[in-house]
């Protein structure tokens, strides 16, 4: 039996790739709405970043997220991802 085959992602903002769980999804949904895709199976548009307060600052200041998103992210959506994400890093 050959051995299972992890999916891999890249990091919007440092561009590593890693197994897709160390991972979080950021999802654009097809109603436009922007939020974390924690299970990693929402319909939409997905970016990936590392579990790190750094490649989230790096990955807003750089733009790479709302370009990966196709979208332009409002501070209040910006403020919601950050509290998640620091809340995925407590739990992850």
């Amino acid at each position: 039996m050959k051995p299972k085959k992890i999916p891999m992602r890249t990091c919007v903002a440092c561009r590593t790739s890693r197994p897709k769980r160390e991972l979080i999804r950021i999802v654009r949904t097809p109603q436009g709405a922007v939020t974390i895709d924690s299970r990693g199976k929402m319909s939409g548009r997905g970016a990936y970043i590392c579990r790190t307060n750094a490649c989230f600052d790096q990955a807003l200041k750089s733009k790479r997220l709302e370009g990966a998103l196709d979208v332009i992210l409002q501070s209040e959506v910006i403020e919601q991802l950050r509290q998640l994400v620091e809340k995925e890093n407590v739990s992850g």
